[in-house]
């Protein structure tokens, strides 16, 4: 089975949900974050593979690209303004170790295909209707070495 067959089968498993209740405004400000993230790599070259993915019942990775021989599990921060600090700040140790779960479970899914992995972070400052400031933060963090493939 091919590698493009082998994501898009474990894509399809990990996107089968139920249908979901009316969104909440913060939900919609990290929804509209999202948008804006992938429009922003799709113009960077990456393809995405999935978005809101849910490996297991408690994990979910916001977006999975792919550039070149690079999977990338993308982190996405969404805030009105910078106030209370970057973005990026909320993603700490426990956040860190959740999505290097998820990218596991995933991993494993999709038959730990051959290529590299990493994780990234976007910040989106700003709200809709307004001007947003996008910064995308390449190989943010490591996976969890508690987790690390293979063990």
């Amino acid at each position: 089975m091919s590698l493009r067959v082998r994501l898009l089968a474990a894509w399809e498993r990990l996107t089968a949900t139920a249908p979901r209740k009316a969104m909440p405004a913060g939900h919609r400000i990290g929804r509209w974050g999202e948008d804006l993230a992938v429009a922003h790599l799709r113009r960077k070259g990456y393809r995405i593979l999935g978005r809101r993915v849910r490996p297991d019942r408690r994990d979910e990775i916001d977006i999975v690209a792919r550039l070149d021989e690079t999977l990338v599990f993308v982190e996405v921060k969404t805030r009105r303004a910078e106030d209370f600090g970057r973005p990026f700040e909320a993603v700490d140790r426990a956040k860190r170790h959740a999505l290097s779960r998820a990218a596991s479970r995933y991993l494993r899914r999709a038959g730990f295909p051959r290529l590299f992995y990493r994780f990234d972070l976007i910040e989106v400052v700003g709200a809709p209707g307004a001007q947003a400031e996008v910064r995308h933060i390449e190989n943010a963090f490591p996976f969890d070495r508690h987790l690390m493939l293979g063990q």
